[in-house]
């Protein structure tokens, strides 16, 4: 018997290694270099352009409110626990929750082209996210447990199967009081279709914007999130209906989140125990499931690597012992300002910036307030929504910021790493505590000097990532996490980057500035400016913040004008304003 153990532990391994082989070398191969761009058509096919919308053809629709955006709750108490009350879970919270997550933003207009945008952001606007809820009866809403998929053209939820109690009870009976859970799904060809082989680092990339945008929105109503990681990719398949799909249109299943009341008791101890009992499992398959899958495209390119990697990082079991190490975090807490700055203003006036103006500057104070705000906190929305310990540091190009002096920086989002860290990059940087830094802040100077032709350099020689206060590479403990934890986690840390680049967006929103995600970057030139070799670290995503430039040319419409006028709790023609004052943060 032992030995038959020992025959499936070495075939266990085995696949593992194959797993994470598969996935280096996929990210590898994904890189791009200025000699050689990732694998991609290399033009816009636009006869065969995504669907942005996908929906199920004859599901029963629940329209939701449209709701005011009003000037409550304030910006920033949203950002920790216990500032404000909880909202009653009903179809007015429900639809709020949708509404500040996952809905449209505006329309744009182009003579006659016209697209929407959305409050979470997606790279190239083309949103491969698809949002679900699973719940038990809501006031107002649906009075049996049912999945529910989100539909953000429409600002409604579609029916696609309904529960027996026992089922939901099964389920609520691991979560707090009235919680419900928000699963996410990614549709793989709708960044394929522009950015070929490396649109699996973008879906992963949007999948963890959705996470932030999901916390933020639910902070907003007095409610907090957390990952469900122990459910596996398989059953969160199930649950959610898409395992049947198939093809090169077909959702990938990629989180479940627990939504309910701040204060409410879920330890983690609770959260690696939570589980979808077989019994429900086996009820879901046989659930009458309604509504088909639209089709996206009239034809498709094929990305093969895309399918192998994508298996490759399938989380087919519960995470280990040490996966579960957020709690161990020694965090600190945000200083929460006084500030009438809306929360809900922020969230549907973000935009990703496309031309910065190379002129506009930010105060040293709101600086650090900006970087504060992506440091992990015992109680700070969004990143007690993941449950493991920061993987990601931030390398910063500083231009244009008062009294601090410009040049190449580090933020520590886990002090701990910093000697890890001081020992792989170029042995001659300072590290330097910046001048003024709060003591919560490890924000350390590396070199001084003008860093924007590097920035432009090593950002595909995009002149945006020299234009603005500040640019940022995404750095992540890399090879020893995959190894520690499984290939799957090679998404995580691509989620936690999308994590970060939400709050860079709404503090550049609410800093008076504007902020965009950079997916194009030289990999490997960002690691030589560092003095980085091999794969110990490697940089997952660009992002910059700075004074933007519009585009006079194009029209803005409000995001749900041709709803307005037969939702409940509609506020006809109403567009969220742009926020003149910037909460004491002063540009100049």
């Amino acid at each position: 018997m032992k030995e038959l153990w020992a025959r499936e532990d070495e075939r266990d391994l085995a696949e593992r290694r194959s797993a994470l082989d598969i996935t280096l070398a996929y990210h590898e191969r994904s890189k791009h270099d200025p000699l050689r761009f990732a694998p991609a058509l290399g033009y816009m096919d636009w006869d065969t352009q995504p669907d942005p919308f996908r929906r199920y053809e004859g599901a029963p629709v629940l329209p939701l409110d449209l709701l005011r955006v009003g000037p409550e709750p304030r910006y920033e108490p949203a950002f920790t626990f216990g500032l404000i009350a909880p909202a009653p879970l009903d179809r007015v919270s429900v639809s709020r929750l949708f509404h500040d997550a996952l809905a449209l933003s505006a329309w744009k207009q182009a003579g006659t082209a016209r697209w929407a945008l959305r409050v979470n952001p997606s790279s190239g606007n083309l949103h491969p996210t698809e949002g679900y809820l699973v719940a038990g009866p809501i006031a107002g809403l649906h009075p049996r447990p049912a999945v529910f998929h989100y539909a953000p053209l429409e600002h409604a939820l579609e029916l696609r199967a309904e529960l027996s109690e026992d089922a939901w009870l099964k389920i609520a009976a691991q979560l707090p009081e009235s919680a419900v859970l928000v699963g996410l799904t990614s549709i793989h060809w709708r960044e394929s279709w522009k950015y070929g082989e490396r649109a699996f680092r973008y879906c992963h990339h949007d999948a963890g914007h959705a996470i932030g945008s999901v916390a933020v929105s639910a902070a907003g109503l007095g409610w907090e999130t957390r990952l469900l990681e122990s459910v596996t990719d398989a059953e969160l398949a199930v649950l959610l209906g898409v395992n049947i799909q198939a093809g090169v249109e077909a959702e990938h299943a990629d989180c479940l989140m627990a939504v309910f009341a701040q204060g409410a008791s879920f330890t983690i101890e609770e959260q690696k125990l939570f589980a979808i009992p077989g019994t429900v499992s086996d009820e879901v398959r046989g659930a009458r499931w309604s509504g088909a899958p639209n089709r996206l495209s009239s034809d498709h390119h094929l990305w093969p690597v895309i399918d192998e990697v994508a298996a490759a990082t399938e989380k087919r079991s519960q995470p280990g012992e040490a996966f579960w190490s957020a709690g161990a975090f020694e965090k600190h807490s945000l200083a929460v300002s006084d500030s009438a700055l809306p929360l809900r203003h922020i969230i549907h006036q973000r935009r990703s910036a496309v031309a910065l103006d190379g002129r506009t500057g930010l105060a040293r104070s709101a600086f650090y307030q900006i970087l504060l705000k992506v440091i992990p906190g015992s109680r700070q929305v969004p990143f007690t929504t993941l449950p493991w310990r920061p993987c990601v540091d931030l390398l910063l190009f500083v231009h244009r910021v008062a009294d601090l002096p410009p040049g190449l920086y580090v933020l520590l989002r886990d002090p701990a790493r910093r000697e890890a860290l001081e020992g792989a990059i170029d042995r001659t940087f300072a590290w330097t505590r910046a001048e003024a830094c709060p003591t919560s802040l490890p924000l350390f100077l590396l070199e001084a000097g003008d860093a924007r032709r590097v920035a432009q350099q090593t950002s595909c020689d995009q002149a945006i990532a020299a234009d603005g206060v500040f640019a940022a590479a995404m750095l992540a403990e890399y090879r020893a996490s995959l190894e520690a934890f499984g290939p799957w986690h090679y998404c995580r840390l691509y989620w936690e980057t999308g994590v970060i680049g939400q709050i860079l967006y709404l503090e550049a929103e609410a800093s008076g500035l504007r902020g965009t995600g950079i997916g194009c970057f030289f990999d490997d030139l960002t690691h030589r400016v560092f003095g980085l070799t091999g794969d110990r670290f490697q940089v997952l995503y660009h992002f910059t913040v700075g004074g933007p430039v519009d585009d006079m040319r194009l029209q803005t419409h409000p995001p749900y004008q041709h709803l307005a006028q037969s939702r409940r709790g509609a506020e006809e023609g109403e567009e969220p304003g742009e926020v003149t004052e910037v909460n004491g943060r002063v540009t100049w």
